[in-house]
Formats: structure tokens, C-alpha cells, sequence
């Protein structure tokens, strides 16, 4: 059965083109290959090109008739796209979180690319590779997990050193830390960013402990490996990134308190204050009551924890939001919800001048 096709009143496309739309020329269920990514896009570009839609709204016209408002993605990024015509035949065939191709011309509206769809259709799963649409770290996932096994071996109190072994050598766990994102959209909002960010906080904490006298290096090093490992069942990331049915009843902090009991109950004679040590590490790392902390941090370790894993987080979130911001012209994003200002992206760095669009 072939895709319903859809196109504006103003398109016009040969009969080989709709032919192809329409599923009679290639199998529909072979996989499109994906040449164009929304990184790639210019002005004024004409593009054929699929998308994982990422968000959908039904919007009206000042003359009362809907369009479509879309936001786009795939591994490289988001864009903005509208669909003027035809949208009551369009809107029932497909959701959020389908992919689509589209046809369309890419234009700069109030300073940033927007794409107009003359031509869209949905895809099947099988149409598409999923590894075009998700974006993943760029980091080798076996290079950092090793590096992170080398740390956690290290660690010289034998309790500690044991359970976090015990997660990490767990095949079922080991699968799911290297895949999951750290975050549905803040920061390592990616697959495989919560061994990213794991890592990095532990290479922190080797770092800072240097220069405090007293400092539990092995109860510090602990927490920076448990405190988001709740994520990996708190955050769904099959499709778009979006929070499981217990990671919204829950939260990752009470995941992760059950993760690291049934771990530790397996261990033999675990110390009931080291035990306790660990799980408050896990309850108040986010610092702040107004942050979602039953806790707060009570002894220097949980303060570097929190301050450290804040510092990570704040620090990709923002090298991201510099990466992708969308507008065109400018040193300037536009205002950022998450710091609660616009960011400047005018800084040289590495001796070159900051990346501009044309």
C-alpha cells in the first residue's frame, strides 16, 4: 500500500517525481539513504530530504484556516518547518515522533532558518537508519567506559570499589549506561551522555580533591558514578527523548536509590554508614530543595558532588546551546530559558574567529 501524498497548491513536480512520492518506482520499505542535514541547510535551498518530527501543532491563519507548525530533527539538530496548504488531509497521517520527507524551500525568518513543506509524506521505521536521526556523543563508548573501569578500579575502599564494579560489570547495566543520554534536553542530551558525563565528573573530582585537604577521593568518586545512573530508567530514548512511565512517577534520584540497594544487599557485611554515606550522595547532589534535592548536601563530599556535577552539566548545556543556536546573524543567541539570558557566541577560540553562517 502506498503513502498518501500531499502537496501544495503551489508545487509542481513531473510525473517521475511524484511517481517516486508515491511508492510505485522504489520499495517503500527500502531505506532512504540520508545525504542532508539540518546542520547542512543554506538559505534559499530547495530540499528533499527526511525528518523526525519532534513536535506538531495545528495553528490558524488570520483568515481562520489551520497550517501546520513543526519543529524537525535528526542527529545534526532542529529546525522549524510550516506547511500552509492541505493541512486537514496532511494532519491525520502522521504524529510526533514519526518520520516524514518532505519537500520544501529553506528560508530565513526573523533570523533563522524556516522551512516552508510543499510536498510531505510519512515513512516507515524501515525507510529510515535510525542512526541518522538521534544524536550520540562523539566520543568512543568503549574508549570511556574503559577509562571509567580504570578509575573505579582505583578506588582503594574495597565496599565501594565492589559495588561499583557490580554495576558496572553487569552486562543488562553496562548496555543500557553506555546508550542512555544524561538528560532529556538540558545537557548530554545525547546517546551516550550519561557515560560522558560520568566520566567527566569523575575526572573532576580527581582534579579538585587536589586542592582540599581531607577530602573522601573514594566516596566522591562513588557518587559521581551513582548519581544519575536512575536515568537509564527515568528516560526513554527509543524515538525522541522523552521520560519513562516510572521515570515520571519516580524521578532518577529514587531509581537510582533502588539500583544501588539491591546492588549493595548482595554484598556481603556492605558498612550501614557507608550505605548511607552513598545514598545521600544520591539525594542531594542537585543542591537545592527548589531543584528537586529531598537533601541537602551535609558534608563536603555531597557539596563537591553537587557543585561539581552542576558545574559539567551547566558548562555542556551551554557549549551546545552556542552549537546549535539557530539564528543567522548576530554574536548573540536569542534569550536562553535555561540560564535566563541570551548567550555571546562572538569569542574567538583556538586562534580562529567564531563560526558564522554566510
Amino acid at each position: 500500500m502506498a503513502f498518501p501524498l500531499h502537496v501544495s497548491n503551489d508545487s509542481h513536480y513531473d510525473a517521475d517525481e511524484v511517481s517516486d512520492w508515491l511508492g510505485s518506482g522504489p520499495s517503500p520499505k527500502k531505506v532512504i539513504m540520508k545525504d542532508l542535514f539540518v546542520a547542512d541547510l543554506q538559505a534559499n535551498q530547495p530540499i528533499a530530504t527526511t525528518f523526525l518530527v519532534k513536535s506538531k501543532d495545528v495553528k490558524s491563519k488570520k483568515s481562520g484556516e489551520p497550517y501546520l507548525a513543526l519543529i524537525l530533527g535528526d542527529r545534526s539538530g532542529e529546525l522549524e518547518a510550516k506547511m500552509w496548504d492541505n493541512v486537514e488531509e496532511v494532519e491525520p497521517t502522521f504524529d510526533r515522533d514519526d518520520f516524514i520527507k518532505v519537500k520544501g524551500l529553506v528560508q530565513i525568518f526573523r533570523n533563522r532558518p524556516q522551512l516552508t513543506i510543499h510536498k510531505l509524506r510519512p515513512c516507515r521505521d524501515g525507510e529510515v537508519d535510525f542512526a541518522d536521526y538521534f544524536p550520540k556523543t562523539t566520543k568512543d563508548v568503549e574508549v570511556m567506559f574503559e577509562e571509567l573501569l580504570g578509575i573505579v578500579d582505583a578506588i582503594e575502599t574495597q565496599p565501594l570499589r565492589e559495588l561499583l564494579m557490580s554495576l558496572l560489570l553487569d552486562e543488562e547495566f553496562a548496555a543500557q549506561f553506555k546508550q542512555a543520554p544524561a538528560a532529556k534536553s538540558l545537557h548530554h542530551a545525547w546517546l551516550g551522555g550519561l557515560l560522558e558525563h560520568t566520566l567527566s565528573l569523575c575526572k573532576l573530582c580527581r582534579l579538585v580533591v587536589q586542592n582540599y585537604e581531607g577530602i573522601n577521593l573514594d566516596l566522591l568518586l562513588t557518587g559521581a558514578v551513582v548519581h544519575d545512573i536512575g536515568k537509564i530508567r527515568e528516560l526513554a530514548y527509543t524515538r525522541s527523548f522523552s521520560y519513562t512511565d516510572e521515570g515520571q512517577l519516580l524521578g532518577h534520584m529514587i531509581l537510582e536509590l533502588e539500583i544501588v540497594n539491591e546492588k549493595i544487599a548482595q554484598i556481603e557485611d556492605f558498612p550501614r554508614d557507608l550505605k548511607v554515606l552513598v545514598q545521600h550522595l544520591i539525594i542531594s547532589h542537585h543542591g537545592e530543595y527548589e531543584f528537586g534535592s529531598p537533601k541537602l548536601p551535609m558534608f563536603p563530599e555531597a557539596l563537591l558532588l553537587h557543585c561539581l556535577d552542576n558545574l559539567d552539566s551547566k558548562v555542556e548545556a551551554m557549549r551546545m546551546i552556542l552549537r546549535t543556536d539557530p539564528n543567522v546573524e548576530g554574536n548573540w543567541t536569542s534569550h536562553n530559558t535555561m540560564f535566563g539570558r541570551p548567550l555571546f557566541k562572538g569569542l574567538k577560540r583556538n586562534g580562529e574567529d567564531p563560526q558564522k553562517s554566510d
